[in-house]
């Protein structure tokens, strides 16, 4: 497989964690999202093959193309149910995309690099910019906090698919200067996550691309 990434974007950051949990090797096809000619992602044959132009992309071992991280990330809990990322249990299951979808949906979306330089554009200051990024990421780390469990990661002894959200999530926090002090719950799971193998192996610092 393949993965079309940028070491700081999230979304790629997700798919990295969950091919790292799920044991699965891939060779990572950075793109370079802010190259001085105006980001690889812009060009002609990265559009050709994802006329979206975001990352991340999975070239499978068929080579099928796929975008979103969501999807990509269904695809691999099907197509490689060894190392599950959902519990058996439907409840169980619900509630763990919840946490995804909190991220993935509502706060993501809204820090997004497109979405501030269009802030930007419209004539919003930087301090405008960094109050909006705060209220939407400290909204939903505040409904996280009252989701997951009282132990190990969000929702017990082994990391899950709301694992692979929040991570990237606490990642972007920090690049924000977001403070966690008001969620412990969220910190406990930082802490085991950032000695877990393959949370490292995915993390922004340890990949190719990295400045």
């Amino acid at each position: 497989m393949q993965l079309y990434t940028y070491y700081r974007s999230t979304s790629s950051y997700r798919v990295r964690i969950a091919l790292a949990l799920k044991g699965l090797d891939v060779a990572a096809l950075p793109i370079n999202l802010i190259a001085p000619s105006g980001g690889e992602h812009r060009q002609a044959a990265y559009l050709a093959i994802n006329p979206q132009g975001r990352v991340p992309v999975l070239r499978t071992e068929e080579g099928e193309l796929l975008i979103q991280s969501p999807a990509i990330i269904e695809y691999l809990e099907e197509r490689y149910p060894q190392v599950p990322l959902l519990s058996r249990d439907l409840a169980a299951r619900a509630r763990e995309r919840g946490i995804a979808a909190v991220i993935g949906c509502d706060v993501h979306p809204l820090h997004n690099v497109s979405v501030l330089n269009k802030l930007r554009q419209w004539g919003h200051d930087e301090p405008q910019v960094v109050e909006w990024i705060g209220n939407w990421v400290s909204q939903g780390l505040a409904t996280v906090e009252q989701l997951i469990g009282d132990k190990g990661y969000c929702f017990g002894a082994e990391p899950g698919l709301a694992d692979v959200y929040l991570i990237p999530q606490l990642y972007a926090a920090e690049r924000f200067a977001i403070s966690l002090e008001a969620y412990p719950r969220i910190r406990r799971v930082a802490a085991l996550a950032a000695v877990h193998p393959a949370f490292i192996k995915a993390h922004p610092a340890n990949q190719p691309d990295t400045p």
